[in-house]
């Protein structure tokens, strides 16, 4: 099933009237439209909302959006200009209950 779902959000951003599109395609990138509309549609289509953010050592922030109930997920990467990416989708997303080990001293 996700796989169908994966396929419509790309054609969906695909269609949007970007020339960051038809340049991410060309180069066999994934689409790329700005952050907002990027969660704008994931939020519309799917239900999906960001549930944790990290930054990159270049600057760009990785997000992954999920639903309520975890049932279908997407990883977003925005750059600091604000075009956002999606580089990976799935379902079945687990929270995983655990503490990060901290710095060694």
């Amino acid at each position: 099933m996700r796989p169908a779902i994966l396929k419509s959000v790309i054609l969906v951003l695909a269609l949007t009237p970007l020339s960051t599109n038809a340049i991410a395609q060309t180069a066999g990138q994934p689409p790329c439209n700005p952050r907002d509309q990027v969660i704008e549609q994931l939020a519309d289509r799917y239900k999906e909302a960001p549930i944790a953010a990290g930054i990159t050592s270049k600057g760009s922030l990785v997000e992954v959006l999920t639903t309520g109930d975890g049932n279908t997920w997407t990883i977003i990467v925005s750059t600091p200009q604000g075009q956002s990416c999606i580089v990976a989708a799935g379902e079945g997303w687990r929270k995983k209950q655990g503490v990060a080990l901290g710095p060694e001293t």
